[in-house]
């Protein structure tokens, strides 16, 4: 999501002539379709798909579904599996994925500060950027003590119940925040989870006044997270860090042992981006 910045300027917009009307893009309804099926079979996890599952959940005709499908299923971007009936990611999507992501520009600035955090604290150590309403981790680092997590790289967590994301709204201008606030479903993962606006606009205050945010086993039970955002020469929130902790084993000193080793791994990125001149 970016805002534009500057002194503003009037631009004249040339109107179509009548007799060369603007059409939409051929296929774009189709396409849309396409990336829906797509992204609900990702979303999914380790879950397979059924065709009558993905009807539901999307609102297609079945037919609709299995023209959808086989294309995938062609083009390897999924697989089938439980006897064919049912689908999952397919290896070229997950090759493209994987190619996407070590070329992604921010993942290598971000690589040797998150290696370091990682060997400081000992613990698990996630990259997150904004994709729209929510945040997608594109780096995972993981604990030599690691447990297991949920977390991925390519899965999504939510604004309000994330450490990475709560850091992200904070840095973002106020009418752009309460803009993204407004199309957030407060969904309840755990009994610590954020329920309201209200309650996530308290807590992004108490954030923007310490520099850092907190997810208390919101996201994920017994996981604790503390998230700080990476920001650019405009002071931009472009990325997230968080430290994900087992509550087990969480430090006495959080301050010495996770907050201030994050904080200043992520202004070194910051500076580092600033110097390169590094939008996001």
């Amino acid at each position: 999501m970016k805002a534009t910045r500057g002194t503003a300027t009037t631009t004249k917009v040339t109107q179509p002539s009548p007799a060369h009307p603007i059409n939409p893009v051929a296929g774009t309804a189709s396409f849309s379709k396409f990336m829906r099926v797509l992204d609900t079979i990702a979303q999914g996890g380790d879950t397979a798909w059924t065709i009558n599952e993905l009807s539901r959940k999307l609102g297609y005709p079945r037919p609709t579904v299995y023209r959808i499908v086989d294309a995938l299923v062609a083009e390897q971007l999924i697989v089938p599996k439980r006897n064919d009936q049912s689908f999952g990611l397919g290896p070229r999507l997950v090759s493209l994925a994987s190619r996407a992501l070590e070329s992604s520009d921010i993942r290598q600035l971000c690589k040797d500060h998150l290696f370091d955090l990682k060997e400081l604290t000992q613990e698990t150590v996630h990259l997150a950027v904004p994709d729209r309403s929510e945040m997608t981790y594109i780096d995972k680092l993981e604990s030599p003590k690691a447990v297991r997590m949920n977390s991925r790289l390519g899965s999504r967590v939510t604004m309000y119940s994330s450490s990475v994301g709560k850091a992200y709204l904070a840095r973002l201008e106020p009418a752009e925040r309460d803009a993204l606030i407004s199309t957030l479903d407060f969904n309840v993962f755990t009994d610590a989870t954020l329920r309201t606006p209200q309650a996530l606009r308290k807590e992004i205050e108490q954030i923007r006044r310490q520099g850092f945010a907190e997810d208390r086993e919101e996201n994920e039970k017994d996981i604790f997270c503390f998230g700080c955002a990476i920001t650019d020469k405009q002071g931009r929130p472009v990325a997230c860090v968080s430290l994900s902790i087992p509550a087990f084993r969480m430090s006495a000193d959080r301050t010495a042992s996770y907050i201030k080793p994050l904080v200043e791994a992520c202004a070194a990125i910051s500076k580092t981006l600033a110097l390169l001149d590094y939008s996001g």
